[in-house]
């Protein structure tokens, strides 16, 4: 497959060999924890990965897209997939970027919580590979949440000019909540959901990056 070439991808020299350098998912995941929590502090974005490395933030979609970049520069297809809670219970989507070593795959993921993270590449599918985030993910109640998973969404359909946009990447936001959805719970079950019990409530207070720290 094709890679991200340094003259396509609009980079400078020294934001492409950054990159370049974070050559596994294991290595990318490495340099997204290192980036700070994106509390949008200032208001709503969905920086590029150029502004992204520029701000050394992210929230969980701008995070999706630089490991998505870091994967095409190496020749693999950018493909990130949306995780979407139950509506109308306060909790945000969580975008994850998407990766296969043989015919299984894993997921790369910038979070601020202790449990939705990366995923070593071990499933099969995308909807197994969604399941995961579904026992660990609930509000501080203990009311699980996690409802469905997208089709991937391959970036290359953007061209290459969102690697380096200047402006916020609504557009790639917006097309990724329009992608077919797959509901992980079988209809009427949620009412055979356990809640989380003490112990995995307080395994998920920790969070990674406080409100109050100062590089967010």
């Amino acid at each position: 497959m094709p890679h991200l070439s340094l003259k396509d991808s609009g980079l400078t020299v020294r934001e492409y060999t950054l990159l370049k350098r974070l050559s596994t998912p294991i290595k990318i995941q490495d340099y997204l924890d290192t980036l700070a929590m994106n509390w949008e502090k200032q208001g709503d974005t969905h920086r590029s990965p150029r502004e992204t490395l520029k701000a050394k933030k992210a929230h969980c979609i701008e995070g999706a897209l630089l490991a998505a970049t870091a994967l095409w520069i190496r020749g693999e297809p950018p493909l990130i997939m949306n995780l979407s809670p139950k509506m109308g219970k306060g909790d945000f989507d969580h975008v994850v970027a998407l990766y296969k070593r043989g015919a299984c795959y894993g997921a790369i993921s910038k979070t601020n919580h202790s449990v939705l993270r990366f995923r070593d590449p071990i499933y099969k599918t995308p909807r197994e590979l969604a399941l995961t985030y579904f026992h660990e993910w609930f509000l501080p109640s203990g009311e699980r949440l996690l409802e469905c998973y997208s089709k991937p969404l391959d970036l290359r359909r953007f061209g290459t000019s969102w690697v380096t946009a200047p402006t916020d990447l609504w557009h790639i936001a917006e097309t990724l909540s329009v992608m077919p959805h797959y509901n992980l719970v079988p209809k009427g079950h949620w009412r055979h959901v356990r809640r989380a019990d003490p112990i995995e409530l307080a395994a998920a207070r920790t969070p990674e990056w406080p409100r109050s720290h100062p590089r967010t």
